[in-house]
């Protein structure tokens, strides 16, 4: 370690990352700039990425995400890690050349009895009727009459976004796709090395300081392909409290470990919970087993006291019902009320309009 890599205490990251997350307060900004602060938002289940915008965006509404979704300004599609995210329109690209290629090598990797060929020239047959038109899911599945592996291989050799008003807080089953080309446009010329770059820094000025590894977990690339991009991009360097190299963007905000973190209510599968983020503590070990663990493989929906996960919410009869793992002796009378007066606005979400 040199004489100028900070050592950054648990509590000092935990801060980091909220503070990038828009946890410690909420931003006034546009959606799609809101969506590259944060690096986007899983979204295998829609309402989650309404939740995560409401508890991070001042003012939010419900037709804000959907209006950005039927203006083409946010994009749903499969990216980091094979799962659905929602990003912004200009991050979608980027992303997509970054990955797309290890991505499809690994799907070809993991599923040991599915023959490349098969896939690419189901995505041939495809391609065609969906430059017509988008189509449901059942019109693709009769389409190719293909086995589940390869109908869902499909989806990584051809770029599909989900178009609404499917995969929106009112349909949220995820059940119309286009071809991204036609939905957002022409890929800008953007070669994968750079998409990869541009990856690397939305995550750390996202998520960081974080190490390769996180970088790696988060993206669903190997470690050793993002040495490129993390020895070319300008970057700050630390190390955690156990001498992990930690990376992060020059500008990257640091607030004072003591910096007060209000209340905040979260969705099922918030990527700051992933295991990327376990160097902050915002998801503290003894509790992962409740949030993720093969009876909720979906995660479930959960909420923050002082930076932390303290217990689950679930939305019933109109209201917020909060489900702490323990007593809450953290905090005060009054931080029990913000929570409250949290989950009594989070209602409000719900509500039918």
């Amino acid at each position: 370690m040199s004489a100028r890599e900070r050592v950054l205490t648990e509590r000092e990251l935990n801060r980091a990352l909220l503070a990038r997350q828009l946890l410690l307060e909420r931003a006034k900004t546009p959606l799609p700039r809101a969506l590259e602060r944060i690096g986007g938002i899983q979204g295998q289940y829609a309402p989650s990425m309404y939740i995560g915008l409401w508890s991070r965006l001042e003012s939010f509404e419900r037709e804000q995400l959907t209006r950005a979704l039927t203006r083409k300004t946010a994009v749903q599609g499969t990216l980091m890690r094979a799962t659905i995210h929602l990003v912004s329109k200009g991050d979608y690209w980027p992303f997509a050349v970054g990955i797309r290629r290890l991505q499809r090598e690994w799907w070809v990797r993991v599923h040991k009895n599915l023959d490349e060929r098969t896939v690419k020239a189901a995505a041939q047959r495809l391609r065609p009727h969906l430059a017509k038109e988008p189509l449901r899911q059942a019109e693709i599945d009769e389409l190719l009459a293909a086995n589940a592996a390869t109908r869902n291989g499909v989806g990584i050799f051809l770029n599909l976004v989900r178009v609404p008003p499917w995969g929106t807080w009112e349909q949220p089953r995820a059940d119309l796709y286009g071809l991204a080309r036609d939905w957002v446009g022409e890929p800008p010329p953007v070669t994968e090395a750079e998409g990869i770059e541009h990856l690397v820094r939305r995550y750390l000025a996202a998520f960081g300081p974080a190490s390769r590894a996180d970088v790696a977990s988060f993206t669903g690339l190997p470690a050793g392909v993002l040495t490129p991009a993390l020895e070319h991009i300008p970057l700050r360097r630390f190390v955690d409290e156990h001498g992990k190299d930690l990376f992060d963007v020059s500008r990257g905000p640091l607030p004072d470990p003591e910096t007060p973190a209000p209340p905040r209510l979260l969705p099922v599968w918030d990527a700051t919970l992933l295991t990327q983020a376990r160097r902050t503590q915002i998801l503290p070990e003894r509790y992962r087993s409740r949030v993720f663990n093969t009876k909720t493989p979906h995660s479930i929906n959960t909420f923050l006291i002082d930076g932390q996960v303290a217990g689950g919410w679930r939305h019933e009869d109109g209201r917020i019902l909060l489900e702490p793992f323990e007593r809450l002796s953290r905090g005060s009378k009054e931080t029990r009320r913000a929570l409250e007066d949290e989950a009594d606005h989070m209602a409000e979400l719900f509500a039918d309009r």
